[in-house]
């Protein structure tokens, strides 16, 4: 049979079950070691639609895509510094919406992994944070204090190499939280614009193609005083807003999440 006969085949019994990944068959892939077409060391998205043929014969429904954007990769690309882009090292804007259209040819979903608890600490949202004046919409995007003693119930997760979850920004000349690195500050989302903002970012995404999104870190998306600080009732909340949000988004564009 033809190939590209194949992929149409495989590619028209893609359903519309909003459940389709419940027992799906995910090949999850780290763009950079995976495999490298233009041989500078790095793998990149031309190298993976090169090998997709490959991973197709392995019968797998979806592929996971870990972090590929742009990013100092402090942490493996898990601290972003621009949720819209793709790292140069990796590729293109256009090598990825070709990879999409490739993947579903084959009758292979493509899922994403997006970190919304924190940004990097080079990330443009950040920079203007620390710059802005306190108390403001764009101050407000992370969470500030004056001091290090607030939310002294929550553990502290890399013990082995932060002290403490608050880290002093002498630019902003207020102490600034991480659950994490303290490269990563965390987002704030007790502001309702950078839910909005989060929800754009995924629109992006989900309009491009993308079939899902592996939300990374999600536990530690609100703090409370008195708490630990993890899976609290209203991190429940704003999860129930995101996936109301990127569910209706698919049913507006055929698709599901």
């Amino acid at each position: 049979m033809d190939t590209s006969v194949k992929r149409n085949k495989k590619a028209s019994i893609l359903s519309d079950d909003p459940l389709w990944y419940k027992d799906a068959i995910i090949y999850q892939v780290h763009i950079k070691s995976f495999f490298d077409a233009n041989n500078d060391g790095i793998g990149d998205f031309p190298g993976l639609l090169a090998k997709l043929d490959y991973i197709a014969e392995l019968g797998v429904d979806a592929i996971w895509l870990l972090p590929f954007y742009p990013s100092p990769r402090r942490d493996d690309g898990y601290d972003i510094a621009d949720y819209r882009n793709v790292h140069p090292d990796y590729g293109t804007i256009s090598d990825v919406k070709r990879f999409i259209t490739e993947a579903h040819a084959r009758g292979i979903r493509v899922i994403t992994e997006l970190v919304i608890n924190h940004t990097s600490d080079q990330h443009p949202w950040f920079q203007r944070a620390r710059h802005a004046k306190p108390g403001s919409n764009h101050r407000n995007y992370y969470v500030w204090s004056d001091t290090d003693k607030k939310y002294e119930e929550t553990r502290i997760i890399f013990i082995d190499t932060e002290p403490s979850n608050w880290t002093h920004d002498p630019v902003a000349g207020q102490y600034y939280w991480h659950r994490f690195y303290s490269h990563q500050p965390d987002l704030n989302f007790d502001n309702p614009a950078v839910l909005k903002e989060v929800l754009s970012v995924m629109r992006f995404w989900l309009d491009m193609g993308i079939d899902g999104l592996r939300l990374d870190a999600v536990p530690y998306l609100v703090e409370r005083e008195g708490t630990n600080n993890e899976n609290l009732p209203e991190t429940h909340d704003i999860l129930k807003k995101i996936r109301g949000t990127c569910c209706s988004r698919k049913r507006t564009s055929g698709r599901k999440t």
